[in-house]
Parts: structure tokens; C-alpha cells; sequence
């Protein structure tokens, strides 16, 4: 499981005393422990691998967002921190799909759904949505899908 991964790089991190991945690694497994207690609130169980990394991207997209925020406020030195932070959490994610296998992957599933036009635009996103998860960056894909569909 991811969870084990991240708690076994923590003690690694530990041991080596490298202060900004046991920082940033704690704060994954903060997060974590959040997300199983709010969903757990909703009847659920803990999280499995596939909302793992759901949870691991909004927190790269979050410092990403910080990142560009810290850059217009002139404080590089805060933005390459949350660089280093985006860098740690990455490593837990499978590599994402190229552009060009994301347009390979969106005209497979336009050929398997028998795709015609701008109203399967919800099955089509759908369905790559389930064959890619965690691989897929929703935007790029989104507008892929919009030009091969017109």
C-alpha cells in the first residue's frame, strides 16, 4: 500500500535527518489521518490507494498554487520551499501520462464509446477518468478531448 511506502520513507527520513521530508512526509500522513477521519464520518472506510493519491495530488496542486502566490509576492525563498515539498509528495505518484499517450489514451476511449460529438463529452472524460486514474492531468485532457471531439 502507499500508506506503508510513506511511513517507511518517514523513518528513513528520520534516520537521515533531513529535516524537509520529515516535515513534509508528516504532513502527508496529517492529511491522510484527516481524510480517513472525514470519511469515516460518511460511513466509509479508510481511504484505499486510488483516493491516496487523489489526496496526494490536491496537496501538489495546493503548493503549486503557493508556489506562483509566493512568486508574485517577490519571496523565492518560500516558493523554492514549497517546490522541495511538491518534489517529496510527487515521488509517491505514478509518472503521469505524455501528452502524446494522453491523446492516444482519449482517441481509444472515443473509439470504444463511439464518440461522436461535444454531448459524450461526460462519458468520454468519465471513462478516462477510471482507466487512468492518478496518471491523468484532467485539464490538458479535458481540452484534448474538446478538439478531438469538434
Amino acid at each position: 500500500m502507499l500508506r506503508d511506502d510513506i511511513n517507511a520513507a518517514l523513518k528513513e527520513a528520520m534516520k537521515a535527518h533531513d529535516a524537509r521530508r520529515v516535515g513534509t512526509l508528516r504532513l502527508v500522513n496529517s492529511t491522510l489521518k484527516n481524510a480517513d477521519i472525514e470519511a469515516r464520518g460518511a460511513g466509509k472506510g479508510p481511504l484505499g490507494d486510488d483516493e491516496v493519491m487523489a489526496v496526494l495530488q490536491k496537496m501538489i496542486k495546493q503548493r503549486q498554487e503557493s508556489v506562483e502566490l509566493y512568486e508574485k509576492g517577490g519571496r523565492p525563498e518560500l516558493a523554492a520551499q514549497e517546490r522541495e515539498e511538491i518534489a517529496v509528495i510527487a515521488g509517491y505518484l505514478p509518472q503521469p501520462l505524455s501528452e502524446a499517450e494522453t491523446e492516444a489514451a482519449a482517441k481509444a476511449v472515443i473509439a470504444d464509446l463511439g464518440a461522436s460529438g461535444m454531448k459524450d463529452m461526460g462519458k468520454v472524460m468519465a471513462a478516462l477518468k477510471e482507466r487512468h486514474a492518478g496518471k491523468l492531468d484532467v485539464a490538458k485532457a479535458s481540452g484534448l478531448v474538446k478538439t478531438l471531439l469538434k
